[in-house]
């Protein structure tokens, strides 16, 4: 993969100046709305939330930006990257490219996006008076798992459009009910034992709960922990890999 992803490098960082000009084009303020839309998004739900579930929560304003930092960009990386192969059908129907090359060019103006908003993270946690320790460095391993898994959606929601156009509104139907699930204005500490074991079978969640408990517990989580983040980042790639390895010549047929 990446001996072909090096040998497509040209075609690669066009893919990605292309998507960077195509979403601020006619914009004002351009890529800072990367910046702007989750700080906007966070201040609506601290003004609602707060007064509902955030009078006893510790660092409740940290505790909001940690669920929205890891959501939101979940949420854009699955949208962007679902539409990507039939957006870019007219390249791949006329020249033999890979076909994830345009979710993995996709997915570096997200992370993109993503590393400037999680700059504005730390600075609200020196606001929020969160102590930095060495631990901070633990937060590498979620976001390296949460890219990775993040691609793996990509991949498997690209390849179900290219057949199932209705796809799109019920995955905008299933990341709003995902929102609910998350606990990202929320604590999960009303619920007993075995709901709150429930909640791991979110992998978002899981990816929120890593950073809440490095950020605001300063706590490096177990090892059980980790395998979970490792298992479900594991499993969704390698199931978006083979969707594409299986259904990848049939492509072509339904653009």
């Amino acid at each position: 993969m990446w001996q072909r992803l090096k040998k497509h490098q040209f075609l690669f960082e066009e893919l990605v100046k292309r998507d960077f000009k195509k979403k601020y084009k006619r914009t004002v303020l351009g890529m800072a709305w990367s910046i702007l839309s989750p700080l906007l998004t966070l201040l609506v739900m601290r003004l609602v939330f707060t007064q509902f579930f955030g009078r006893d929560t510790p660092h409740y304003t940290t505790y909001l930006f940690c669920g929205n930092l890891i959501f939101s960009y979940f949420r854009e990386s699955s949208n962007e990257g679902m539409s990507c192969l039939l957006g870019n059908s007219k390249i791949f129907s006329k020249v033999n490219v890979p076909k994830y090359l345009f979710l993995f060019s996709k997915n570096v103006q997200t992370l993109i996006n993503f590393g400037l908003t999680l700059c504005v993270f730390f600075l609200f946690c020196v606001i929020d008076n969160i102590t930095f320790t060495w631990k901070f460095i633990f937060l590498l391993y979620p976001i390296a798992c949460l890219v990775v898994f993040s691609l793996g959606i990509g991949l498997i929601l690209s390849a179900l459009f290219i057949f199932f156009r209705d796809i799109r509104y019920l995955w905008t139907v299933f990341l709003r009910l995902l929102s609910y699930l998350s606990a990202i204005f929320y604590t999960i500490d009303q619920y007993s034992k075995m709901g709150q074991y429930a909640f791991y079978l979110n992998p978002i969640y899981v990816f929120i709960r890593y950073f809440r408990k490095i950020v605001i517990e300063a706590t490096i989580p177990t090892l059980e922990f980790h395998l979970l983040l490792l298992f479900y980042t594991a499993a969704a790639f390698g199931l978006g890999c083979w969707m594409y390895v299986k259904y990848n010549h049939k492509f072509l047929y339904y653009v």
